[in-house]
């Protein structure tokens, strides 16, 4: 065994250890070998050795080695092209994609796969249709990251076509645990849990992580009772509960208000099912009594938690303190954060919330002044909704969408019908000092209102219209939105950060608890 030598299978493998352990001056002598010894020129050798270079970060030496030999294949490429998006450097990946002499099916996927990673779900969308129009077969890999881009956009047309394509391709597409579940959530996120759940049902094979995503489905729409009711059926299932399993039902107890059923399920968690909780599972906790009012509890539970709180867990307590009016509380949690993350512009806008509600405009000022001191950046509201299998996207004092001008007349006739019905903007969340009647015009131009807008003239009557928000629904725009629904007999689905919101006959599914 003395005298083995490293062959062309050694590589690979010695190549993707250092990449993989971020050792670069190991990398480049094991660089140097592979060239000394003439294997720079395998495809396997060299796909890993610019893989490697580029979770370095170090781009020109992965490009100089992809173009070093003439027998280039779409393995290096693709590996090329997956170290630059892994680096961030999502446009020079995009040109390289453009610049592939052949693209396999693994070339589109790592494109569309490394958009979503970096948050680019749009693009992916496109990079997908356009996949389609050049008559590339997708293939399950493929179909369960564009599912997961139509989770996130809510574009449950793309999704419905996924769905249809696969049925029609059961014979070369098995639906796998993994493929349904990311069909059901997509349905969960896209408003759909009628369709979730039949896929749910109809799926042979299920994993932990399937129950799992249909617990937080329930979750989001609010669906409490249900939810805890799965999670005792996947046991009578066989079918053990996991951490994440206790963060769904645990959140759906707190978008309903099931605070009893809570406490006694996370009680269990040691006692009944040795999971220790985690910081997760108290920031539930605390989520679930503080959206109850019962903030003194929510308090001495972060207070006595064994494990230290992270800002998060302050961030559930802080936006239970803006719910429900209390300054002080909020103050004393708003400054700590304020210091926890001083870059985090959500918490900044939270404490800005709650003296705006108390009408301490100084304090709103200063906290404000602070932001720029600090150079932070608010992140805006956008909303967005698809027609058509076209993803819009709108923000407020953006006007750059084609019918933009139609879509502000359609808004000033609703809010006018609207106020004839009684509606009366709530200014008391406008985080400025200004005059009442700048801020009823600030409202009016919120991002979800201008994509219902957009909804009533791009759909027939009767239709129900979908949005996804990135930020939390204001209360001006809850209560707006549900006099909408009754006005003018539409349904409206709206999914913002915390949960989905579905207005009916001037009602909405969270009760106003959210």
């Amino acid at each position: 065994m003395n005298d083995a030598k490293p062959n062309k299978f050694t590589y690979p493998t010695l190549l993707k250890a250092c990449g993989d352990g971020g050792i670069v001056a190991e990398g480049k002598q094991v660089h140097c070998h592979v060239v000394k010894l003439g294997f720079a020129g395998d495809g396997h050798v060299k796909s890993a050795g610019i893989r490697m270079y580029g979770y370095f970060g170090m781009a020109a030496d992965a490009r100089k080695m992809l173009d070093d030999e003439d027998d280039d294949d779409a393995v290096c490429w693709n590996a090329m092209i997956d170290g630059y998006f892994r680096r961030g450097k999502i446009e020079d990946a995009r040109n390289l994609f453009d610049e592939m002499p052949d693209r396999d099916e693994i070339s589109w996927s790592v494109v569309i796969d490394g958009y979503i990673k970096s948050g680019f779900y749009k693009e992916a969308l496109e990079v997908f249709n356009t996949m389609q129009s050049e008559r590339i077969r997708p293939g399950k890999f493929v179909l369960t990251s564009v599912l997961a881009a139509c989770a996130h956009l809510g574009a449950l047309d793309h999704g419905r076509w996924v769905h249809a394509y696969v049925r029609r391709k059961k014979k070369s597409i098995v639906m796998d645990a993994v493929l349904g579940t990311a069909l059901l959530d997509m349905y969960a996120k896209c408003g759909r849990l009628d369709m979730a759940w039949e896929v749910f049902e109809s799926m042979k094979e299920k994993e932990v992580f399937s129950w799992n995503a249909m617990i937080k489905g329930l979750a989001m729409h609010g669906r409490a009772d249900d939810a805890v009711e799965l999670f005792f059926e996947m046991q009578r299932r066989k079918f053990r509960p996991n951490g994440i399993t206790f963060i769904g039902v645990l959140n759906a107890c707190a978008h309903s208000g099931a605070v009893e059923q809570a406490l006694k399920l996370f009680n269990s968690m040691e006692n009944v099912y040795n999971i220790e909780p985690e910081v997760e599972h108290y920031g539930c906790l605390v989520d679930c009594l503080g959206r109850s009012g019962r903030l003194e509890e929510a308090e001495e539970l972060v207070n006595s938690m064994p494990i230290e709180p992270n800002p998060a867990v302050y961030g559930s307590l802080l936006g239970a303190c803006r719910i429900h009016g209390n300054a002080e509380l909020g103050e004393r949690i708003g400054r700590l954060l304020l210091e926890l993350e001083p870059n985090n512009s959500g918490r900044y806008a939270l404490l800005s919330n709650i003296y705006a509600k108390a009408e301490r405009w100084d304090d709103v000022a200063e906290v404000r002044k602070l932001m720029k001191e600090r150079g932070v950046k608010t992140n805006p509201g956008s909303s967005m909704i698809e027609l058509g299998g076209c993803v819009h996207e709108f923000k407020m004092g953006e006007g750059c969408h084609p019918k933009m001008k139609e879509i502000y007349s359609t808004l000033k006739v609703m809010i006018e019908r609207l106020e004839m019905e009684g509606y009366v903007p709530n200014t008391s969340q406008v985080l400025f000092n200004i005059e009442e009647e700048e801020k009823e015009t600030a409202l009016q131009y919120h991002s979800e209102k201008l994509a219902i807008a957009f909804g009533f003239i791009s759909t027939k009557p009767g239709e129900t219209i979908r949005v996804v928000k990135n930020l939390r629904v204001c209360d001006d725009c809850h209560s707006a939105i549900k006099l909408i629904s009754r006005v003018y007999g539409r349904e409206i689905a709206l999914r913002d950060r915390v949960r989905y919101h579905h207005f009916r006959d001037g009602t909405c599914s969270c009760k106003d608890f959210w």
